[in-house]
Parts: structure tokens; sequence; C-alpha cells
């Protein structure tokens, strides 16, 4: 079809994880790559998120002496993910396996500055080929002021702190280990220099974006924001470019080698949720970009496209509070004298385990809304949404949003729970906290329940008795970073027909796919490992090359 007004090798619909890995690769291969990002920020929630890239075998283990292989990674992700239909299939897995590790040596190729996580354990490190050391990489702190007049146009996350790991482990132990002492003044230094010096040091998903970005634009790939994509256009059975929006004006941009849709998923849409996933939900609960709302993979379906583990989330115990802020609880939820329970006040789950199967848990559970329920030792001790230990907002009570009570059966009465049901999980879960073992849901029995636990709590750095009043009480949803569901793909990453032919033309990643993990997220950066590995492969794919 003639009236095209621009072309380019491949058009990229987002701009998250994997969007710039494909772009550079295209650059590499002589090819052009065009972004097209629909809001103001770069970065989707790869860039709001801890910043952490999940990679069996990777080459910095192998520097750093950690034992890994294919092999290993294999035997966990078969243990662990399972089949969960054609998203897991063998190879998928395989893909994701062999080309992690590469995908990660052609990035340190392009400047990345990776940092092995040592400690952040595999989240079921106990199963086959399990990695209690971790397999996880972050990156190097960046100054985003490297990027120009770029940086205004990175987005940040919630956190918006410069902090590298195990600082974010250590800062909230800052009042109960030498550990976490020094790591919180390390922190507070860096912060006090930055004012000092002008640096704009930006970590996590911040500092992952922030160098993905830099380099994409060293390679000359070509990346617009505010221009939505309104339309795929088909031609013969095949994808050959799209219809987007820029300035208020409709261009027609010619995809010669194809589209790669990485978009993110649905986690802003509440109809698509309605239809989708488990209820209640609400888009109320999700830390998930303000562009995640699911229309490029409703135009990918009006072409054919299939779909897959729609129901899936990357869930994460939330609450939010008096001032809107969606608070996750993952590192809360790990330290002692807290547990979560149902509204019968029954226990429900290892509250120190993985976010996503907390989630999954509270569904099957009918724990929606669930409450956490905490003694005093854990709001004088550790942080909670923000708020340092020992220093509770006074609009958290007087707002409703954290209940406080002398006993744990008044704290039931104020809650709506049973308080003789309560008072019976507590003295049970004290049982088990004097004992230093959770018969009910073996929390603290995993590498993974303790590397946020705190280790100066004997004999088990998870468990910690609640007797000691003041009680207090908040009421917790399975919110979310992002959908789990969404286009079928194969090993090649290209967007499958739902009788499994692929569309000529059309690649996806990221959470615009159903995800390679299923309906399990085995380890941390899983997610965002897997969209910048598929985005590695769709690119080289898309331009006919064969990666040996």
């Amino acid at each position: 079809m003639a009236n095209w007004d621009e072309s380019a090798d491949l058009v990229v619909v987002g701009s998250g994880g994997g969007s710039m890995c494909a772009g550079l690769v295209m650059r590499d291969l002589g090819k052009s790559a065009l972004i097209l990002e629909k809001t103001d920020k770069v970065g989707g929630s790869t860039s709001m998120s801890g910043g952490v890239l999940w990679v069996p075998n990777h080459p910095l283990q192998a520097e750093a002496g950690v034992q890994d292989s294919y092999d290993q990674g294999l035997a966990y992700l078969n243990a662990t993910v399972g089949d969960a239909g054609p998203a897991t299939s063998p190879a998928r897995k395989d893909a994701f396996l062999r080309r992690g590790p590469e995908m990660v040596s052609y990035l340190r190729r392009k400047g990345l500055q990776f940092r092995r996580c040592e400690g952040w354990s595999d989240y079921y490190d106990e199963e086959p080929g399990g990695c209690p050391r971790s397999r996880s990489l972050a990156m190097e702190l960046f100054d985003a002021r490297e990027l120009g007049e770029w940086n205004a146009r990175l987005r940040r996350g919630p956190f918006d702190i410069p902090v590298r790991w195990p600082e974010s482990r250590q800062a909230m132990l800052a009042k109960r280990t030498p550990e976490g002492f020094l790591g919180a003044v390390r922190l507070g230094l860096r912060m006090a220099g930055m004012k000092l010096s002008g640096k704009q040091l930006v970590g996590m998903g911040a500092a992952i974006q922030g160098r993905m970005l830099q380099a994409a634009l060293r390679e000359g790939v070509d990346i617009r924001l505010e221009t939505p994509v309104r339309e795929l256009i088909e031609e013969n059975g095949r994808i050959v470019g799209v219809i987007a929006e820029s300035d208020g004006k409709v261009r027609r941009i010619q995809a010669r080698d194809g589209v790669l849709i990485n978009a993110g998923g649905f986690a802003r849409n509440a109809e698509m949720r309605r239809r989708y996933g488990p209820q209640p939900s609400s888009v109320d609960w999700t830390n998930a970009n303000p562009g995640d709302t699911g229309e490029v993979l409703e135009m990918a379906m009006a072409h054919g496209a299939a779909s897959d583990l729609m129901d899936q989330a990357v869930w994460l115990v939330t609450s939010v509070t008096p001032q809107g802020f969606r608070a996750f609880h993952v590192l809360d939820l790990a330290k002692p004298h807290l547990i979560m329970v149902d509204q019968s006040g029954e226990r429900f789950t290892n509250e120190s385990g993985s976010y996503m199967e907390n989630g999954q848990r509270m569904y099957a559970h009918g724990a929606v809304p669930a409450w956490v329920i905490m003694e005093s030792r854990h709001r004088e001790r550790y942080p909670w949404a923000g708020a340092m230990g020992g220093k509770t907002p006074e609009a958290w009570f007087t707002q409703g949003y954290m209940k406080a009570a002398p006993t744990i059966e008044a704290l039931a009465v104020s809650c709506g729970l049973n308080p003789p049901a309560l008072r019976r999980t507590v003295d049970r879960f004290n049982d088990f906290a004097r004992a230093g073992r959770d018969l009910d849901f073996k929390r603290g029995d995993r590498a993974y329940d303790r590397v946020f636990g705190d280790p100066s709590v004997k004999p088990n750095p998870c468990l910690g008795a609640l007797e000691k009043g003041p009680f207090y009480a908040v009421r917790v949803f399975p919110g979310d970073v992002g959908t789990f569901g969404g286009l079928l793909t194969d090993e090649h990453a290209r967007v499958l027909r739902s009788d499994g032919a692929s569309i000529p033309g059309l690649w996806a990643t990221g959470n615009s796919t159903a995800s390679v993990m299923g309906r399990c997220y085995p380890g941390a950066g899983a997610s965002i490992a897997a969209s910048f590995i598929f985005g590695y492969v769709a690119a080289y794919d898309a331009a006919g090359q064969t990666l040996n």
C-alpha cells in the first residue's frame, strides 16, 4: 500500500524493558528502529520497578565463582514453572535460558554496568536447580544528567532513591543491625553528596532504563514520546505498519521488517481486569505505569492474535494510604512480629514468600481484602508504607488506614474479625515463633524467606511473636506491578494465532505477552529479564538473522 508518511525497519510499540534492547540490535544489524511511546515519559513499568533482571547462568556468576548452568536453570524452571500451557513450552524456556546470558554479554559490550545481587535468592531455592546465592542482576547507579534534555523524560518509580543492592535490604534494618545502620549511613551520605555536587543519581528501574536510553540514543534509535499507536496495518495477512498519532496528526508508518509490541499489559484498564482477571480488583491497587491500559493487546487480538494467562498478574500485597500512596509490602511482610490473616482471622500463606504467590493465595482463599496484624516491635523497628520505624503518621489512625488496640481481641473487633479466632491464630503463631519453625506454612525455611528478614531475631529471622501491645492492623489488597498474561508468542517472539501459526510481521515481548514463567515468579526480575531477552530475540528474527 502506498501513501506511507514514513518508514522504519522495525517499529516498536512501547518503551519498556525490551524495546531499547531490540532497537540496539537492529542498529547493530544496519537497520533502523523506531520506538513509539504513548506517554510523555520513556521506560514503561521497568523504570518504576525494583530494577532487577533474573538470568540463570549469566556471565557475572562465573566471574564471581557462583556455579550455575543451563541444565540447572532448566531443572529449576521445570520444577517451579512447569507446564502452564504454550507460553511455557520447552522451546520458549530453552530460548529464555540460552539467550539470557548472551543478551547480558551483549549489553555489557554496549557499556551497560550490571551488578550481581549476591544473596537475593531464587524464590523457591529449595527446588531442583534453585540458586540461593542469586541469579538476579541490578544496574549500577546512573547520573541522569548524562541524558541531557532526555533527563526529564525518563520515568521514575514511586521510590526515587539512589540505592544499590543490598542497601535496600540494609536500610530496613537501620535500627537493628550494624550492617543496616552502615547501609543507611552510606545512603544518607550519598544523597547529601548529590545535593552538594548536583548529581542526579537514580537507582533500581530508572537506572536500568536510564542507561538503556543513553545507549539507544547514542546508537541512533529513534524514540518518540506522546505518540500512541491507534491501529496495526495488515496487508495480505502480514502486519506491515502502524497508524500513530502525534501532535494531533495521524501518521501512517511503514514497518519494513515488522512491528514489535512491548506496550505492557492492561493493569490500568478496569474493564479488561473485570473481563479477564480474578475479582475483586481495582486499578487503584496497581503500580504499573500510567500507559498500561491494554488497547494494543486488543488491536493485536483483532488481527487474530491468540492470548493466554490473562488472569495472572505480578501480584504484590499492597495498601493504600490516606494520601492515595500505593505501598507494596514485600520487604515489610518478611519481618518478624507480623502475620497476615483473612476475614475469619486465620493465616493462609507464608508471608515472607513469593509476592506473586501471596497474591494468588489471597484470591484462592477469598482473602481480598486481608489484614496485616503487627505488634509494637514491628512498628517500632521497621519501616512501613514509607514511614520509618517508630514514626507513625497520626493521620493513619484518624483516617482509618491503620488501626491500633491494646489487645488482640480489641484489634479484632475494630477490624470486624472474630476475636476468639484471631486470638487462636496469634497464639498458634507465637508458639511457632518461639520454636523457630512455622509448622503451617514453613515461613523462614527457604533462603528467600530470610533475605528480607531480621537476622538479629532468633531462632528464625522471619518469625517474631505478637505479644507486646499495642497491636496494629492494616487492610491490604492484591496489588500488582503489571499483568502477566497477554499475546501468545513462540520461541522467536513471533505472535501466534489460535491455530499455532505465526502472524507474519508481528512480534511481542514483555507484559504484552503470556509469560514464559506461566503462573509462577521464580526469582527477582523474572519479568524484566524475559522482556529484554525476547526483545533481543525478536530483533534478530525480524531482521532475518539466525542466532547461533
